[in-house]
């Protein structure tokens, strides 16, 4: 057996073994997270471009499909992703899930914007549809998606206080 076999297969807290049952609950988080966040990403892709192709100016686009992906990835987030943690006000939830929804749209409109109108006054593919899903859809929806997953696990739906 090789080194490199006995640390990936290794009975003891160490090795690969040891590293997914140190993060196993985390991956899990990331995997219901993941799943939602698949769910509402083909919800707001869908809806932007019926919006976008219907002639709707496209950061109106962009904000009523966020809006409405947001609702549906709050409703998973909630009931699947974070069940286990204790529950707060309702109002409370909502209110910081989009709050901080918010922030992940200025991101994505961030990107967008500078795509559009920044890139694309200099090169006019970037004011393209293509080039406006790609800004929207891949790289503002990577960032704002980081940032939300921190948000949500740490202060929407944060783990009850530990007793001392």
């Amino acid at each position: 057996m090789t080194e490199l076999q006995s640390v990936a297969a290794g009975p003891g807290p160490g090795g690969l073994r040891g590293l997914f049952a140190r993060f196993e609950h985390l991956v899990r988080e990331l995997g219901k997270f993941g799943t939602v966040g698949i769910v509402s990403f083909v919800v707001d892709v869908t809806i932007f471009n019926v919006l976008l192709f219907s002639g709707t100016p496209t950061l109106i686009a962009k904000t009523i499909s966020t809006v409405v992906a947001a609702t549906v990835a709050f409703i998973g987030n909630r009931f699947w992703t974070w069940r286990d943690r204790e529950r707060t006000n309702l109002r409370r939830e909502y209110s910081l899930y989009f709050l901080f929804n918010l922030v992940g749209l200025a991101i994505g409109l961030a990107c967008l914007g500078a795509s559009h109108y920044g890139l694309g006054s200099v090169w006019p593919f970037f004011q393209g549809k293509i080039a406006d899903n790609i800004a929207a859809n891949v790289v503002g929806l990577v960032l704002g998606t980081l940032f939300r997953f921190w948000s949500y696990r740490n202060i929407v739906f944060r783990k009850a206080a530990e007793p001392a």
